[in-house]
């Protein structure tokens, strides 16, 4: 019997990341917890702050994934519309959550500042808490669907507190080779033994270092033992193509 696999999917919200103002950095840092925790990041998306696109995009991929990680959109202006999106997606009311809205009173400010922040604190009804432990306000989830701050050292504290709670299959496993060969030097031996090992994914990563061409080939997969003989199988791949393999 196959061992149970666990994806998800990233779904980056922003106009500024559209626009390239910003510089997206919590897609690798989410989909690399991920994989040390076993969940497979299969698909990611970066949409804007449009409220049907986040709806849409959002009900897509919660039925396609074991969780859906959201950035992004979850702050006090007139264009963090997250919170009132996912509500929408799922059919539900926009709350003021007791918990974040005692944490933002905290801190005292003008009666408009205060109303402001206060956006922080809705949810949608029946969400729970993601914690911050930077001090700030938490972010929340419902069902399968995790909203965080597009912040990085935000969102990476409130990713930090889903370790405990997402339930991950076996962990992917990487071995590499590297040779001065170009891709298609290797190509339909290459081909050949992706066929040849279904359960194991081979990737083919062209660089160009001063001028010298070569590929690095990256073998993913649960079973140690397999990779080790992939690798094996690569590199006299690698040498009867004329290359030399290293580690």
């Amino acid at each position: 019997m196959s061992e149970r696999i666990y994806t998800a999917a990233v779904v980056v919200i922003g106009n500024e990341i559209l626009s390239g103002r910003t510089q997206d950095t919590n897609l690798r840092d989410i989909a690399t917890s991920l994989g040390e925790w076993g969940i497979r990041v299969m698909e990611a998306r970066v949409i804007p702050d449009i409220e049907d696109t986040i709806v849409a995009v959002i009900n897509e991929v919660r039925a396609r994934h074991d969780y859906v990680l959201t950035t992004g959109g979850i702050g006090p202006t007139h264009d963090d519309i997250t919170a009132a999106s996912i509500a929408k997606a799922f059919g539900v009311d926009l709350v003021e959550h007791p918990t974040i809205a005692a944490l933002i009173r905290r801190r005292e400010a003008p009666p408009h500042v205060m109303a402001s922040r206060l956006r922080m604190a809705m949810v949608p009804l029946g969400a729970g808490l993601i914690d911050n432990t930077t001090g700030g306000p938490p972010g929340f989830f419902i069902g399968n669907v995790h909203v965080m701050a597009g912040v990085p050292a935000v969102m990476r504290a409130m990713l930090a507190s889903l370790r405990s709670k997402l339930i991950g299959g076996a962990v992917l496993q990487s071995r590499s080779v590297t040779a001065y060969l170009a891709e298609s030097v290797i190509a339909a031996p290459l081909r050949q033994l992706q066929a040849d090992h279904p359960a194991t994914d081979i990737g083919s990563y062209p660089f160009n270092t001063e001028g010298r061409f070569g590929t690095t080939l990256v073998v993913r997969g649960t079973d140690i033992a397999q990779l080790d003989q992939l690798v094996e199988k690569i590199t006299a791949m690698i040498v009867q193509a004329g290359g030399t393999p290293a580690a």
